[in-house]
């Protein structure tokens, strides 16, 4: 009766990797069905096959679910229309809720029914008891069978908390659950007095603009956590995790982040490999509508690196909502998940981010700074490390006016902030003015015409850098250039652009190719 109870309350289950005979080791779980055949090696994956019960019940409950998040999305109209039509009144709405509780009742009775068709088919229970004992012992052989089935991620247990490592403890000063302190709140401009009056007067556009927010705004920000957009993507994200594991020995696991959000990964080791990129470790950061399973990190496992995905919250097998510090939250867990579980130091740490940013031009721009603040370059000069940005020449998302408008590509902004943050003498007047001038050049030979006509001297441009560098250290921001001829600014200026952006010509959603895909200049 318990095993009947737990196939009606557990998750659903999409896909069963099965390992090559010659690699398979013993069960050794407790109460596994010794009924349940190993495909052929041939075809040692497949996809779940329920019994008519159970997928029948299955598809009215994925029906409902669906109209339920369109009734949700279309809630503030049908109100309205209720309204004006005079249904919310007492007489009419309790008829109604008899008929929703009847809906409820039917629901139930189709999961129960679902359940029994589970407790039939003896590949769930076999995954059920599984996974029921994965949550009793986190042992190594429990997680490596658990490992072999694809099922809904919130049932997955957690592998790695926020406070696992020991100098993250809030008592040794680490981050507590309201969040790592990577976000600070909009100062308030010199001499405004946030009286009583003031904050009375601002209420109105502070509670439209957190509603605007939390309902559509976020949505605009973020599509990729509509849940209707996901499950439509729902084959496609099946498949790409499925490539994952198969063909890159690929591990996911459950991080558990400070606000409580859960975050899907999935880790591909190359530590084993000839290759010696191997040993570096790409954290790949998806755009708005990514997911690990198709978006970036295909450019890096080409390329041969080893490979952290994961899915913002409210992405996918991730929860929450992605609001900038649940972002900054869910990548401070991934982040120490690298360092502190899979091993890696942080020189060898690599991010590699895409997208992200492009809709905020579309937003009210009090919205934007107090609740989907996404200042990527404050954030970008806060960081003192190698930074390389690609630039995609065509990007039809992230520029302000049309695609062949290559200086209205937000890219260039970036750029910009960060050379004038690292570099303020040398992207002085002139120094600004001419990596404007190599910025708006359309194609590569217009770019290298604007290089040779400044008579850049690489050289040269070098052995200034590593004198200031060997004598002042390495901590931006740098006052090399100060005692620089206008010349001498411009050429610094020019090489200095040149080693952090790089050009790509390609639309916003086309994947980087593998030899694209380069280490960041430093000297």
């Amino acid at each position: 009766m318990a095993k009947l109870l737990s196939c009606v309350l557990g998750p659903r289950l999409y896909k069963i990797y099965r390992e090559r005979d010659s690699e398979r080791a013993p069960s050794g779980v407790p109460e596994t069905p010794t009924s349940v055949t190993t495909p052929p090696s041939s075809s040692w994956d497949t996809y779940y096959q329920p019994r008519a019960l159970e997928k029948h019940a299955d598809s009215i409950l994925a029906l409902a679910s669906v109209f339920w998040s369109i009734s949700y999305y279309s809630s503030p109209f049908a109100f309205f229309y209720l309204y004006r039509k005079g249904y919310l009144s007492l007489s009419k709405v309790v008829p109604f809720s008899h008929y929703a509780g009847t809906l409820l009742l039917l629901l139930a009775g189709v999961a129960c029914l679902r359940g029994i068709g589970r407790w039939t088919n003896p590949q769930y229970r076999q995954f059920i008891t599984i996974l029921e004992a994965t949550h009793r012992n986190h042992s190594a052989e429990n997680k490596r069978q658990l490992a072999n089935y694809n099922f809904d991620f919130k049932s997955w247990p957690v592998d790695f908390h926020w406070e696992e490592p020991s100098s993250r403890k809030e008592s040794r000063g680490g981050p507590s659950r309201q969040g790592v302190a990577l976000l600070r709140p909009e100062p308030l401009h010199r001499g405004t007095a946030d009286t009583l009056l003031n904050q009375v007067k601002k209420l109105p556009c502070q509670i439209t603009s957190y509603l605007v927010a939390h309902t559509l705004g976020r949505r605009m920000l973020y599509p990729g956590s509509v849940y209707l957009l996901q499950k439509a993507l729902m084959p496609m994200l099946l498949q790409g995790q499925a490539r994952l594991v198969e063909e890159c020995n690929g591990r996911r696991a459950k991080l558990l982040a400070c606000d409580g959000n859960e975050i899907d990964t999935m880790f591909v080791d190359r530590r084993g490999t000839a290759e010696p990129q191997g040993q570096k470790l790409v954290i790949c950061c998806e755009g708005n509508a990514g997911f690990y399973e198709v978006g970036c990190i295909s450019t890096p496992l080409e390329a041969g690196y080893s490979v952290l995905g994961w899915n913002h919250p409210g992405f996918a097998g991730s929860t929450g909502v992605p609001f900038p510090q649940n972002e900054a939250n869910a990548m401070d867990v991934v982040v120490q998940f690298a360092i502190h579980r899979l091993g890696f130091q942080p020189q060898d740490i690599i991010i590699y981010a895409w997208s992200i940013g492009g809709f905020t031009g579309g937003l009210v721009t009090r919205t934007v700074r107090q609740h989907l603040n996404l200042n990527n370059a404050e954030q970008l000069c806060r960081y003192q490390g190698p930074v390389l940005l690609i630039r995609r020449t065509k990007d039809e998302i992230i520029t302000t006016t049309v695609p062949e408008d290559i200086m209205s590509n937000r890219g260039n902004d970036l750029l910009l902030k960060l050379l004038q943050y690292r570099y303020p003498r040398v992207m002085a007047e002139e120094g600004l003015r001419v990596v404007r001038q190599w910025l708006e050049a359309s194609s590569q030979l217009e770019e290298a015409s604007i290089y040779s006509h400044w008579e850049v001297e690489e050289d040269w441009c070098l052995s200034v850098l590593r004198s200031y560098q060997a004598e002042h250290g390495p901590d931006f921001p740098w006052s090399v250039g100060e005692d620089m001829s206008a010349d001498g600014r411009r050429q610094l200026a020019l090489f200095l652009a040149q080693k952090y952006l790089h050009n790509f010509e390609a639309t916003h959603c086309t994947p980087l190719p593998a030899p694209n895909f380069q280490m960041p200049w430093h000297l």
